[in-house]
């Protein structure tokens, strides 16, 4: 009877507790999360949006060989005292018109043409890196939030095993109480016990809510109403060291090679801004013609005006800097200070970088030591609570001793789970690091 009475219980707590489940939810791996983030993530799109800037930069340094084209037109009317066709000043009213166009074409610019597009290339180069830094950040965010809806969901999981027992122990207590054999108090301790049980199964619940909201914030997702995840595989991690993970990942890192390449475009610029002490040499060429009128006197047409009028030009112009109020050498200053300013860039990007991968490597190390130590804790507390629970059964055990043991058994699951997935998502952030792969 006994039996029968825990298995009823036991269904029933699990139909009634269990969160209803949509068949059609679409469930994500982590693959997939990753995969849909680097696609739609806001700050990954920002990223995008610069490197599209950058290569118009690159254009725009590539157009700068293109030779220049303008045309222009003008009239103008003077009314009272003029000046004639003779060059000489009456009283009469005049009308001129006149019409040009003119070609210049760079010939040699100190060589600031070919370092302009050495910066832009060099440029574009960062942004590009800085966009797979981005999508880095992203991933490493999306493991870290992935984890920890799996851990809230094994939170859930014993809090409902915990649930069980004490429905299963409300029904045991009724029993008794009807065949005299405990006071009223006893059930009513065991129903106590209940109600904590169920709002610790509303709380684990509530938190799985909220971090699948956040992954699916994380995510840009616009509805999570049937948003769910996948569980990953439990393989026993080896945890790569230190050392390893740091000398691989300063060889593939994006944010590494981000501000390597900002020391180069540094460089560039020092070569852009020394362009300002070579000589530069223009060639240009120009056509043109006018028509004029004076008041009160016989006029050529405007067509044999235009005709007679009509003039042509070509040049050579050449400039020499000698004295531009120290701007040349300002701008070389300024690009040499930047330089340096990339150069601790890059030694505080790879500090951090270290400090980063320590930090997860002892995390790994500890939380891996803290679950193999928990499993044997586990194990064995879990044999006290059947015993325990054994001797309850025969009365031998007080409802505060039975309690007080199974409490002590969800707590070292919780601290079991904890560790576990401590240890999950330091040895994953390691591997990324290593390898770039999740």
């Amino acid at each position: 009877m006994m039996t029968n009475l825990k298995q009823t219980a036991i269904l029933a707590i699990a139909m009634l507790t269990t969160p209803h489940v949509d068949m059609r939810a679409e469930t994500w791996t982590l693959e997939n999360c990753v995969s849909y983030a680097l696609t739609h993530n806001l700050s990954v799109k920002a990223r995008q949006l610069n490197i599209e800037s950058g290569q118009l930069q690159l254009t725009e340094a590539k157009d700068r060989f293109l030779p220049s084209l303008n045309a222009s037109a003008g009239e103008s009317l003077n009314f009272g005292r003029g000046l004639t066709a003779n060059n000489t000043y009456a009283d009469r009213n005049t009308t001129n018109f006149q019409w040009g166009a003119s070609l210049q074409l760079p010939l040699f610019q100190g060589l600031s043409e070919y370092r302009q597009i050495k910066v832009a290339k060099s440029n574009l180069q960062q942004l590009l890196y800085e966009h797979e830094a981005a999508k880095d950040n992203v991933t490493l965010n999306i493991i870290s939030q992935y984890l920890q809806v799996l851990y809230a969901k094994e939170v859930h999981a014993s809090a409902l095993s915990q649930l069980s027992q004490t429905t299963y122990e409300v029904g045991r207590q009724k029993a008794l109480l009807e065949a005299g054999k405990v006071p009223e108090a006893d059930l009513l301790d065991a129903e106590s016990q209940k109600a904590q049980d169920e709002l610790q199964v509303v709380t684990s619940e509530n938190d799985i809510k909220v971090s699948l909201v956040e992954l699916a914030n994380l995510l840009q997702l616009p509805d999570v109403g049937n948003f769910d995840i996948a569980p990953i595989p439990e393989d026993e991690p080896i945890i790569p060291t230190a050392e390893s993970v740091f000398n691989a990942a300063m060889m593939h890192n994006n944010s590494i090679l981000a501000a390597s390449q900002s020391i180069k475009t540094a460089e560039h610029n020092i070569s852009l801004a020394k362009s300002g002490y070579i000589p530069r040499l223009s060639f240009n060429a120009g056509i043109g013609s006018s028509y004029y009128t004076v008041g009160g006197y016989v006029n050529d047409p405007f067509s044999a005006q235009m005709k007679h009028n009509f003039s042509t030009y070509v040049g050579v112009s050449l400039s020499i800097p000698i004295f531009d109020a120290f701007s040349t050498r300002n701008s070389v200053r300024q690009a040499k200070l930047q330089h340096l300013s990339a150069q601790l860039q890059l030694d505080q990007q790879s500090t951090d970088l270290y400090k980063t991968i320590q930090l997860a490597y002892y995390q790994a190390c500890g939380a891996r030591e803290k679950y193999l130590a928990s499993l044997s804790t586990l194990e064995k507390t879990r044999r006290s609570f059947a015993a325990t629970q054994e001797k309850y059964n025969l009365g031998r055990a007080t409802p505060a001793e039975f309690e007080q043991a199974k409490n002590n058994l969800f707590r070292i699951e919780i601290s079991s789970i904890q560790s576990h997935y401590e240890y999950l998502l330091r040895h994953r952030i390691l591997i990324f690091y290593q390898s770039n792969r999740l």
